[in-house]
């Protein structure tokens, strides 16, 4: 077990482990999530039926967005959560790394608000919606291997982001393996906020000019 060969890093070998785990499993959850909600409108025929109401085009994007992002976060308040229960549940007697928690939060939140912006958009402009799943698991191979891209290539990728901003990694050497913590300083947040807001404004505006 991962507790049994790192003593006394056991807590931020886990935050490693759910970070690596997650450029797998949350890009397809976001797909799925985001699918679904967006789904009811395109098989309901419900799309006119909003139309006729007097709700802005904007607000009801930002209803679709706001709702998926409840559920990813709610899925990341219980990953946050389990990493110091899983530490107390194997007898971990260290301190809870509040820092590294709330970086591992933020971080992995960032990137799921982005990853959001682009599976809502696609899921609207695209009513069959099996292309967005299907970019959510091309976003999960992406983001599983990551690593093994140049950086240059990474940053390219939304998804390699959930192991760039998590505040743990490993590093190799001498024949050993290290947790050690990382910053991602405020370039690659930046570079990531302002890409989510240009896929968001993009989404947006297609749903406003959408033939409904």
């Amino acid at each position: 077990m991962l507790l049994d060969l790192f003593q006394g890093e056991a807590q931020e070998g886990i935050i490693t482990t759910f970070s690596s785990m997650n450029g797998l499993f949350l890009p397809i959850l976001t797909a799925i999530v985001v699918s679904r909600i967006v789904d009811m409108e395109h098989k309901g025929e419900t799309w006119r039926l909003l139309g006729a109401l007097s709700v802005n085009r904007h607000l009801l994007f930002a209803a679709k967005y706001g709702c998926a992002a409840s559920l990813l976060l709610t899925v990341v308040l219980l990953q946050t959560f389990a990493i110091p229960g899983i530490g107390w549940a194997n007898g971990l007697e260290a301190p809870i790394p509040y820092d590294l928690l709330f970086r591992f939060l933020a971080g992995t939140m960032l990137v799921n608000l982005v990853i959001i912006a682009l599976q809502q958009w696609v899921s609207l402009a695209v009513r069959n919606q099996a292309f967005g799943l299907c970019l959510g698991m091309v976003g999960g191979f992406f983001g599983l291997t990551a690593d093994l891209f140049p950086v240059f290539v990474r940053r390219l990728l939304i998804w390699s982001n959930y192991t760039a901003l998590s505040p743990v990694t490993l590093r190799y050497g001498d024949g050993t393996v290290r947790f050690v913590t990382q910053d991602a300083g405020w370039i690659l947040p930046t570079a990531l906020l302002l890409v989510g807001a240009a896929l968001y404004l993009a989404g947006s505006l297609h749903l406003s000019r959408k033939d409904i």
